[in-house]
């Protein structure tokens, strides 16, 4: 199955939409944060706009890389997850702060593009996988049919063999048995095709999944080789089968998997996901201000700027071995954030903030962005919490001005202590929640009213209370 130059361009990481579009979408999740909204998005068309283009200059276009800057919780990492999905690209969230040079403890930033490239590769294999789905589920059921009705075996007789008369015995014999065999066969076919054994037990073969070394080369510099280990051994040992006892059901789910399995090519399916990743992939370095250095560089202050140097090469772009094949960074698109409060963008290496030309602030939240926070998005804390109480029959109504007033108290506390942007919604409401969340199931009036004189009660003296609020909220 030879895979053209264009498969992963066309089939994943890439997206139609417009940039109003695609700002239309993150709308949908995230509040505020335009001017972000803004960039991502015409970064993601200038990739569309990119493969478009014919000849060198295609190759001569890279990524303009997008250094996010603002306080926790105000949407930089949501707006980054979000823009993966939407593109169905590669995608994986780094902290930098995991990350050593050489010769420190620690992970090697060259599994960043490691972990980018397992990443492709699941994604392009269950795409693969979801294509050959029909003919997976057919040869699952003749397995099934196998097990309810096996081939009939053909008899050794000794004394045919003998006398040379075998092979006539072994075809009288075949004759017999195979009009018995097929009609045994379609009437469990017929029954299997109505539903009538889904809940039947039977015993099968499976292949046993050999489990990892988990740990054995994990936050070193060895890592790549762990994985190339492991293969070897995997490839060279025999492959495991045990006996298990199942529903046809069940049965059904797992040889569709295997059979999809064996029908995909797995060195088309790496070879693809490596073009995806280097054409499509996306990079969110998350925690950059934890390895900018301010002033005079000693102590730990050293390994910091090592790690900037050693992630420079691969954002510059450079080449990473894989155990699916080299794969070139050029093309991949960069988005590192920090909150930046102790050390400034101009605390990089200087080349590092040269390769991250984008610069986007994000605003700190304000009373009107919690409430949209807490109503608009389709997965609005308020719904979150109505569907999960809904599961025990309570249905949990607020009124406006409560809203109004957990906005209030969310912007009072991140004034007061530590700004954490939204997530001071998230401790506001369990606490809010708390006793309802609890009684759910023995409450008698399954209609719970939340107005802002329930708010008071159960959240204002904490709040008025700072020392008390630093330890709870």
């Amino acid at each position: 199955m030879e895979a053209s130059e264009n498969t992963p361009v066309t089939e994943i990481g890439t997206n139609e939409q417009t940039p109003r579009q695609i700002v239309e979408e993150l709308d949908k999740y995230i509040i505020g944060q335009d001017e972000a909204k803004r960039s991502v998005a015409i970064a993601l068309r200038n990739r569309w706009r990119s493969r478009k283009l014919e000849g060198p200059m295609r190759d001569e276009v890279i990524p303009k890389n997008i250094l996010m800057i603002g306080s926790t919780g105000v949407g930089k990492t949501e707006i980054a997850r979000r823009l993966a999905k939407l593109v169905k690209a590669p995608f994986i969230k780094v902290e930098a702060t995991k990350f050593t040079e050489v010769g420190y403890v620690g992970r090697d930033v060259e599994s960043i593009v490691r972990d980018l490239a397992e990443t492709a590769v699941r994604m392009v294999r269950q795409e693969r996988m979801d294509s050959v789905q029909e003919k997976a589920k057919e040869l699952a059921e003749e397995r099934i049919l196998d097990v309810f009705v096996p081939q009939p075996k053909k008899s050794q007789n000794p004394l045919g063999r003998l006398f040379g008369n075998a092979e006539e015995d072994d075809e009288k014999e075949e004759k017999d048995e195979k009009p018995k065999y097929q009609a045994g066969r379609e009437w469990v076919r017929k029954r299997l095709k109505n539903g009538e054994l889904e809940k039947e037990l039977i015993e099968i073969d499976v292949e046993e999944s050999s489990r990892p070394m988990v740990g054995m080369f994990a936050g070193s510099s060895l890592e790549g080789m762990g994985d190339n280990i492991q293969d070897m051994i995997g490839n060279l040992m025999p492959k495991n089968r045990k006996k298990r006892k199942v529903t046809v059901e069940q049965a059904r789910k797992i040889f569709t998997q295997e059979e999809a399995g064996k029908l995909i090519d797995m060195d088309e399916v790496a070879e693809t996901a490596i073009k995806v990743a280097e054409r499509s992939g996306i990079v969110f370095l998350d925690e950059i201000d934890k390895v900018a250095v301010k002033g005079n560089s000693n102590g730990a202050d050293v390994s910091r700027e090592g790690v900037q140097r050693d992630i420079l090469p691969i954002v510059e772009g450079s080449q990473v071995s894989t155990k699916y094949g080299p794969v070139k960074t050029d093309h991949v698109l960069f988005i590192a954030a920090g909150a930046f409060h102790i050390a400034k963008p101009s605390d990089l290496i200087p080349e590092l903030q040269g390769r991250f030309p984008i610069r986007v602030e994000l605003k700190s939240l304000r009373k009107e962005d919690f409430e949209r926070i807490l109503t608009e998005p389709q997965n609005a804390l308020i719904k979150q919490y109505q569907a999960m109480l809904a599961t025990e029959g309570v249905e949990l109504e607020f009124k406006e001005s409560a809203i109004s007033r957990i906005a209030q108290l969310a912007c009072d506390v991140n004034e007061q202590s530590e700004d954490i942007g939204a997530r001071r919604l998230h401790t506001l409401l369990e606490k809010l929640l708390e006793d309802v969340s609890f009684d759910a199931p023995e409450l008698q009036d399954k209609h719970v009213v939340i107005d802002e004189a329930y708010v008071d009660d159960r959240l204002h003296d904490i709040v008025q209370n700072h020392d008390l609020s630093q330890f709870i909220l």
